[in-house]
């Protein structure tokens, strides 16, 4: 019998915390925004993902393997600049990075479109969002993969992506509002942002910030500076080991996989992000940044939106190159509306772990 969403809760995050130094107070506030709805809810507990899919969902944990994002969402997008400068598209972190069936993406992806509907942030039919993601998946896998640069083609991405609710002001101003950080540092991260500043010896000033949901709980270090007429911010993220090892998901090395799945996907590389050290280190800036669904403009088409998150999906999945054929192979045997069916089964779990999670 599966274990109780409040256990499972304590296990993972006493199993975190052999890994990385948890911050109580921002721990205390993920549990508490596990209550407000379920689509926060979904969020915040991959770890119960990882337990439950695998029963829930047996006629499609058996696909083909690849390094999947593990912790895909609708929330989990954002833009970059890459080399060029350009502004690109595309998941935002991966965290959970871990071998697992392609499907688990998929699924994810699906779950969250339906619960962020249910919520009102959305307002795609779910079959209609399944077959977004779908269409826009095989034929992402089909046509070799490309990223999406949002200059010339994918007008419609920019639009969202630099709309009026990202303001840089709003941003700058944001940043400058964060608490200072109290306390020691640790050398591993003054390393690793020291070695992403513009120049050697640039002063800045250290800030402690609370973001994501997922990771909520781990250490952010936000290093902020004046350079050349203008304010950089460069940000260091503990990383630990995937919620994947602790569900004994999949026989695998342990290991965090977050550099091998940047480097290998079709991808317009941010230069600004690495793994240094035990942390996760990038730039932020008003357009460098994760997309939420709040800040999405009224006027928008939601089924280009899911198809084009299918499409980098298949971005990410194409870096693991022996496995595409078997992944094509595969998804022309499975009957139609497999993922809106897996999706529906999915959300009926979630939204009952989070009724569990609220009584308390």
């Amino acid at each position: 019998m599966l274990m109780k969403i409040h256990r499972a809760t304590r296990l993972y995050e006493a199993w975190l915390a052999k890994q990385i130094h948890l911050v109580p107070i921002d721990l205390a506030l993920k549990h508490k925004l596990m209550k407000r709805d379920a689509f926060l809810f979904f969020r915040s507990t991959f770890y119960r993902w990882m337990q439950v899919w695998p029963e829930v969902c047996r006629d499609v944990v058996t696909a083909p393997l690849l390094l999947a994002i593990g912790d895909a969402h609708v929330e989990n997008f954002g833009t970059w600049r890459d080399s060029e400068g350009r502004l690109i598209w595309g998941i935002n972190d991966f965290d959970e990075a871990h071998p697992l069936p392609y499907t688990n993406d998929l699924v994810r992806l699906a779950v969250s479109a339906t619960l962020a509907t249910d919520t009102k942030q959305l307002a795609i039919k779910p079959k209609a969002a399944c077959d977004a993601l779908l269409t826009g998946y095989t034929e992402g896998l089909n046509s070799g993969g490309r990223p999406f640069v949002l200059a010339e083609e994918h007008w419609w991405l920019r639009d969202i992506a630099t709309n009026a609710l990202r303001d840089p002001v709003k941003f700058w101003e944001n940043m400058e509002a964060l608490p200072p950080v109290k306390g020691a540092v640790p050398h591993s991260v003054r390393v690793a942002l020291d070695h992403l500043m513009p120049e050697s010896g640039l002063s800045y000033r250290l800030k402690r910030r609370v973001s994501g949901l997922g990771s909520l709980g781990r250490p952010r270090f936000i290093a902020l500076a004046d350079w050349q007429g203008g304010k950089i911010a460069r940000e260091a993220k503990a990383l630990g080991l995937s919620a994947c090892v602790w569900a004994g998901a999949h026989d695998g090395p342990d290991t965090i996989f977050y550099q091998s799945i940047l480097d290998q996907a079709v991808r317009g590389h941010d230069p600004f992000v690495r793994v240094q050290g035990g942390w996760l280190v990038r730039r932020l800036s008003p357009y460098c940044s994760r997309i939420e669904l709040a800040t999405l403009p009224r006027k928008r088409d939601e089924a280009h939106l899911l198809y084009a998150m299918g499409r980098e999906t298949a971005n990410v999945h194409l870096g693991t190159h022996k496995a595409i054929r078997a992944i094509q192979r595969d998804l022309a045997t499975r009957k139609p509306q497999w993922l809106n069916r897996a999706a529906k089964q999915m959300v009926s779990v979630m939204i009952s772990d989070w009724a569990e999670w609220r009584k308390t």
